[in-house]
């Protein structure tokens, strides 16, 4: 009876029913969309470190990793060091080095990875073969693009540049073995790899140095305590667990999340006041029917109920609607931030959560529910003999 009611009242006046819900169905999307930037970018870089199983990093003391240039010295040592340890399964040493790939008169500048190729962790072979032998290089579709060049073409790869005299050091031909996706590049990034040996060998590269371990515990194992154990073995490096990480993320990031929030709570706030505000102008226009309700018996709950009720059914309405317009404008908002020079291409800023939907859709039956309590209190508080006479006379 009092849903039928609600229903009712609202469908008698179609046109501001369907503004309201409109209303609420933006303010519901950029909720959504504001609780998934709040929580996306988090959950989307934690799912990217966990993406090839490695739960540890080791970087040169005091920085993150590739953040400088600094090596870690003494590879040999320090794998042996880890391999004392049970609970760490694999190790993976990785260096990075600035490149130069002659390619006619141009000079192709990219980035490139020694890498082991039975350990690593940085890249999905998309065509072709990996770096199984020495003089073998891969490269990821930016840089393919860039040189013009196909698998099975051998390059001139140079690891350094003298302006003085005008010479390349370190040079040696590669062959072009495969297409890559590197899993931590971003989409204007020129990538390559090769084995590490080859790269070290390559002039200027200081042997037995590496930029980066990544470390593969042994399931069932606490990353934590294998990361403090790290710390006091190997004092002149820095150990990053997942949570470590994402702790830093946090920290650099914070200001995303707390614009997300600010955006998150006026939207809530917006639908609440045009909810409240609808639902009074109700509530005034049938001052009159509601009294002669009153008159007939009809009980102070019920009236309350009914008007309670069409306050979450806009609510709700305009949340469904909101939710499908958020997801679009999440994917297009996302398309914008990910374009950012520099970040990897699989980080989302707008990651979809079933919670995240529920969050948005209950904060807002819960605004639902507030906007509706002082027109239904304010309803049930009309005099019911002076609200017939001001309805007779009008």
């Amino acid at each position: 009876m009092r849903s039928a009611l609600a229903l009712a009242s609202l469908i008698r006046h179609r046109a501001r029913t369907v503004l309201a819900v409109l209303g609420v169905a933006v303010a519901a999307a950029m909720l959504l969309d504001m609780v998934m930037l709040a929580t996306g970018m988090r959950e989307s870089f934690r799912e990217l470190l966990l993406s090839r199983g490695f739960e540890i990093r080791l970087a040169p003391k005091g920085t993150l990793p590739f953040d400088t240039d600094a090596t870690i010295p003494g590879v040999g040592a320090i794998m042996a060091t880890l391999r004392a340890n049970p609970d760490i399964r694999e190790i993976s040493p990785v260096l990075g080095a600035s490149i130069h790939i002659l390619t006619g008169n141009r000079d192709v500048s990219g980035s490139a990875l020694g890498i082991d190729p039975s350990v690593q962790g940085d890249y999905e072979l998309m065509s072709g073969r990996d770096v199984t032998t020495p003089d073998a290089i891969v490269v990821n579709d930016h840089l393919l693009r860039l040189l013009g060049a196909r698998v099975g073409d051998t390059l001139s790869v140079a690891t350094g540049y003298d302006p003085q005299t005008r010479t390349y050091s370190g040079q040696r031909k590669l062959v072009l073995m495969g297409r890559v996706k590197f899993i931590y590049g971003a989409n204007d990034q020129s990538s390559s790899a090769m084995r590490r040996e080859t790269l070290e060998g390559m002039g200027g590269q200081a042997r037995d140095r590496a930029s980066l371990f990544m470390v593969r515990v042994r399931k069932g194992a606490n990353a934590e305590q294998v990361r403090d154990w790290i710390d006091k073995q190997l004092p002149n490096v820095t150990a990053i667990s997942i949570a470590t990480a994402i702790a830093q993320v946090d920290e650099r990031l914070s200001y995303f999340r707390q614009l997300a929030l600010i955006l998150g709570a006026v939207s809530l706030f917006v639908g609440f006041l045009l909810v409240t505000t609808l639902v009074t102008v109700s509530v005034n226009e049938r001052a009159g029917e509601i009294a002669v309700m009153r008159a007939i018996g009809v009980s102070r709950s019920h009236v309350v109920e009914q008007i309670v009720l069409e306050g979450i059914a806009i609510s709700f309405a305009g949340a469904v609607l909101g939710l499908a317009l958020g997801l679009v404008t999440a994917r297009y908002l996302n398309a914008i931030l990910s374009a950012f020079p520099g970040l990897p291409m699989a980080i989302d800023f707008f990651l979809f959560q079933p919670k995240a939907a529920w969050s948005a859709l209950g904060l807002l039956i819960a605004s639902g529910i507030g906007a509706g309590i002082y027109p239904a209190w304010r309803a049930a508080s009309l005099p019911i003999a002076e609200s017939l006479r001001r309805e007779a006379i009008a």
